[in-house]
C-alpha cells in the first residue's frame, strides 16, 4: 500500500476563484467525515508543485477537520496541464459545496469563454445567488435629511473665524501706505475671513428666519433642495452645458 499523503505538502490555490461559506464548510466537513469514500471517487487534483487546481474547498474541510495525513487516492496529480488548461480544469470542476467569487472570474477569466465551458453568463453576474441588480434593489440608504434631537441654538456670528483676519488688518494699519492704497489692502484681508459652512447651514435649517434664508440663499452660502436646477448649479453645471450644446451645433 502507497504511503499515505501529508496534508501540509499540499497548497491551496490562492488564485481559484471558488468561495465557499462557513456554514457550507461545516456541510463538506461532515460529508467528508461521514462518506470518506467520496474522496476517491472526486480526489484533490494538483499539479506538479502539489498546488490545488480541484478541490480547494476538500482541502479546507480537511485541514480543518484537523487531519494530518490522508489516503494517496484522495489525491491525483495532473503534471502535463498547461496554464490555460489548469484554468479551464477549474472551471469545470463544479462542485456541489460553495460558491463563486465573481470578482475574480471576471478579472481573470473571459466570460464567453466561461459560458463555453458550461457556467451560463448570467450566473456569472450573481453573487450569493443574486444578480447585481437584484442586490442594488435590496440596498438601504439613510435619508441625508435629519432633525436632532435638540435644536441648536446657533448665531450667526458663530459661524465665522475672524481672527486671521484681524491680524492681517492689523498688518495693514500700521503700514506706511496712502490712504487709497491702505483701503484695498484691507479688502483684500476679507480672503483670510473663515467661513464655518456646516455652521452655516445648521443656521440656516434651525434658526434662520425666511427673510435671513433668503439672504442666505442669495450669498450662495448654502445649497437648495427647492426641486428645480438653481444655485450654484444653475450658475456653473448648465453654463457649460449650454458651452457645449452651442459648441455640438457648430459640427
Amino acid at each position: 500500500m502507497s504511503p499515505k499523503i501529508n496534508v501540509s505538502d499540499l497548497k491551496l490555490n490562492k488564485d481559484n476563484p471558488r468561495s465557499i461559506e462557513d456554514e457550507k464548510l461545516e456541510k463538506l466537513k461532515k460529508s467528508i467525515k461521514e462518506f470518506p469514500k467520496m474522496m476517491t471517487l472526486r480526489p484533490i487534483v494538483v499539479d506538479s508543485d502539489n498546488v490545488v487546481i480541484a478541490g480547494n474547498m476538500r482541502l479546507k474541510a480537511i485541514v480543518k477537520l484537523g487531519m494530518k495525513d490522508i489516503p494517496p487516492d484522495w489525491v491525483k496529480k495532473a503534471e502535463d496541464l498547461t496554464e490555460a488548461e489548469k484554468k479551464e480544469f477549474i472551471v469545470k470542476d463544479n462542485l456541489a459545496f460553495g460558491s463563486w467569487d465573481w470578482e475574480v472570474l471576471k478579472e481573470d477569466w473571459d466570460l464567453d469563454q466561461l459560458e463555453n465551458w458550461g457556467l451560463e453568463a448570467m450566473e456569472a453576474m450573481e453573487v450569493e445567488g443574486k444578480t447585481e441588480t437584484e442586490k442594488l434593489s435590496k440596498l438601504e440608504f439613510e435619508d441625508i435629511y435629519y432633525t436632532p434631537e435638540k435644536i441648536p441654538e446657533i448665531n450667526l456670528d458663530d459661524c465665522i473665524d475672524t481672527e486671521k483676519m484681524e491680524k492681517k488688518l492689523d498688518v495693514v494699519e500700521k503700514a506706511d501706505v496712502s490712504e487709497d492704497i491702505r483701503d484695498v489692502l484691507k479688502l483684500f484681508c476679507y480672503c483670510f475671513l473663515k467661513i464655518d459652512f456646516q455652521r452655516v447651514a445648521d443656521f440656516y435649517s434651525f434658526n434662520a428666519t425666511e427673510e435671513e434664508k433668503k439672504v442666505i440663499e442669495r450669498l450662495r452660502m448654502v445649497l437648495v433642495d427647492s426641486g428645480n436646477i438653481a444655485g450654484f448649479i444653475e450658475d456653473d453645471i448648465l453654463r457649460m452645458h449650454n458651452v457645449t450644446e452651442a459648441w455640438r451645433e457648430t459640427e
